[in-house]
């Protein structure tokens, strides 16, 4: 069902949300800002360093390509619905879905050049820099007359 904007994204968030402390984090990070993936990024001389919050991902659950210079970042995951164990749920908050993110990282970048790692919730990449194909300096051409 659709709902107007002018509502949150629950009907019932500031029901149950009394007083409302959540609105203030939407002003500070957004709408969505809890499906966001979190990214740090560091450079240092011949290298960049990327760190991407993903609490609760497991390492099968993410995915990274690299495709037209842009890396990717995908991560898949759902949530158990086994309402036998837990009895009937009320009201869930937990991320159920994909999360994707895009960064340009240039066409000289092949796959073996990134590394990857996964700890505590934290994806760590290490992306060389490589210089690309340069164009050709300007030339200026004479006009006679």
């Amino acid at each position: 069902m659709l709902m107007p904007s002018i509502f949150a994204e629950n009907l019932f968030d500031d029901w149950f949300d009394f007083p409302s402390f959540r609105n203030m984090d939407r002003q500070l990070y957004g709408r969505h800002f809890a499906r966001e993936m979190k990214t740090d990024v560091h450079e240092h001389d011949d290298h960049y360093e990327v760190d991407i919050d993903l609490p609760g991902f497991q390492k099968d659950q993410i995915q990274l390509s690299l495709e037209n210079g842009y890396l990717t970042i995908t991560a898949t995951k759902e949530v158990e619905k086994d309402k036998t164990k837990k009895g009937k749920t009320i009201r869930q908050e937990r991320y159920d879905g994909t999360l994707q993110r895009s960064f340009y990282v240039g066409d000289a970048l092949t796959e073996e050049d990134i590394t990857a790692k996964l700890e505590h919730g934290v994806l760590s990449l290490n992306i060389p820099k490589k210089n690309e194909k340069k164009l050709p300096e300007k030339k200026l051409i004479a006009i006679e007359g």
